[in-house]
């Protein structure tokens, strides 16, 4: 059978400003909370920083080289925010702009559509200085910052993206585990809220311009809860809170206008409701042009840890090399409940799609040989083809990521690329799955 997809799909990869670009505080650049976080003894692998990683900010045109040869027909990629404002607000540095200006020349000169994300995690470490996400001023500063980019851009960039995966906010206000560290519940809440707002004053910040050839969206994570047990109160019970507490907590507010009643009444009765003001709500739901779903895996959860693999097994027991399940479906899942549940009328794009193992290595050829990889993503490719014949409109497919970069916590040690890297000598290297996905992208499509 053939998969063949819509004629003006956009095939593309994504990357992240803070995993790929290297050259830290070179060129007036600013601190990120990463590049402070990850010099905490013990916060990140092998204490790996991103100061260098894939030192994309030199070799940006021997990448956009290679994406041209791979037939990509997009680039996602954020904007470091502290490159272009290194205090988080107040003096612009040019020569921050004056980069993403030669990048977007170079990706249109090959005929490769820019896809623009303004904030991927690293935000200002002056700003966390002044509270982070905690203080809601930060929305604010987002809001001047945003309309620098749109003005700079909105020309040349069709493709922006206001936040991508704010859960990761969370995770680092309320969890400890990312940038800056915090372990507290209360912050996490209101850490959410107040880059849910600085979404709102982004996408008013591009009405207020309202550039003739640009669109506004936002990049969120749907990770689906499913009960292992179907029948089990309990684990019925366990996938709706966490569903709850996780990507729905984003989509309520930002495609409804509202926190759902699960929520709020969960956060009265855990003492982490946060400050929400007259017309937080509105700020917060602003109609959006295209919405961006990041999906990568669903999560079994139970009472019984027992459960969890005999449910895997029951549904169909598809495992790759790694160990990590296998359910293509959950993108097709994730599309219904936007289409279905959130009435969602705008273009989807999924922007992030991919799969990492630690345990990758370069074989005697020289060459990483990652049929898992080439398994998964196409394996996602069939089911969102599905749901393309079905009728959902959506636009494009980002494979996360282009080539192996700093991956957060993890450092250098969870290779997500469909090119190798070598950190050493910057040398990158086509994976099997890179020439699968060029050929993918060639056909506009795959077949069986």
């Amino acid at each position: 059978m053939e998969y063949i997809f819509p004629k003006d799909f956009l095939w593309g990869t994504a990357t992240a400003a803070a995993q790929i670009e290297g050259a830290a505080q070179k060129d007036g650049k600013g601190l990120s909370i990463w590049d402070v976080f990850s010099r905490i003894p013990g916060k990140v692998t092998n204490g790996d920083t991103p100061e260098v990683a894939c030192n994309h900010y030199e070799l940006y045109k021997e990448d956009v080289q290679m994406m041209k040869k791979m037939g990509l027909k997009s680039y996602r990629f954020s904007v470091s925010w502290p490159r272009v404002l290194p205090d988080g607000k107040g003096q612009i540095n040019q020569k921050g702009l004056d980069f993403y200006k030669r990048l977007i020349d170079e990706l249109l000169k090959n005929d490769i559509v820019p896809n623009m994300t303004l904030y991927h995690w690293d935000l200002p470490y002056e700003l966390q200085n002044l509270g982070g996400w905690l203080n809601r001023d930060v929305a604010k500063w987002f809001g001047e910052y945003a309309e620098i980019i749109f003005k700079e851009f909105s020309d040349t960039v069709p493709l922006f993206a206001t936040i991508n995966e704010p859960i990761a906010t969370y995770v680092g206000y309320a969890c400890g585990a990312f940038a800056p560290g915090l372990k507290l519940d209360r912050f996490g809440k209101q850490a959410n809220h107040n880059i849910m707002l600085a979404h709102g004053e982004g996408v008013s910040a591009f009405r207020a311009l309202n550039p003739e050839n640009s669109k506004i969206g936002i990049v969120i994570d749907i990770w689906n809860r499913h009960p292992a047990r179907p029948d089990n109160e309990e684990d019925v019970a366990i996938a709706r809170r966490e569903n709850e507490e996780s990507y729905l907590s984003y989509l309520n507010p930002i495609l409804k206008g509202c926190y759902s009643n699960y929520l709020l009444n969960k956060m009265e009765i855990d003492g982490t409701m946060p400050d929400i003001r007259d017309d937080d709500l509105k700020i917060i739901s602003q109609p959006m042009d295209f919405f961006g779903c990041n999906c990568y895996n669903r999560i079994v959860v139970s009472s019984q840890a027992s459960e969890i693999k005999r449910s895997m097994d029951r549904n169909g027991g598809n495992f790759l090399e790694t160990g990590v399940e296998y359910y293509p479906k959950c993108v097709y899942d994730a599309i219904k409940i936007l289409l279905e549940d959130f009435k969602l009328k705008i273009p989807i794009y999924i922007t992030e799609n991919g799969v990492h193992n630690e345990e990758e290595k370069v074989g005697n050829d020289g060459i990483v040989h990652d049929a898992y990889r080439i398994q998964y993503v196409e394996g996602f490719l069939k089911w969102i083809h599905k749901a393309i014949a079905e009728g959902a409109d959506i636009r494009g497919y980002y494979l996360w990521s282009l080539y192996d970069n700093f991956e957060w916590n993890a450092g250098y040690t969870y290779p997500f690329g469909i090119v190798h890297t070598d950190f050493v000598t910057q040398k990158r290297t086509w994976k099997d799955s890179a020439h699968w996905y060029q050929n993918v992208i060639k056909n506009n499509g795959l077949k069986d």
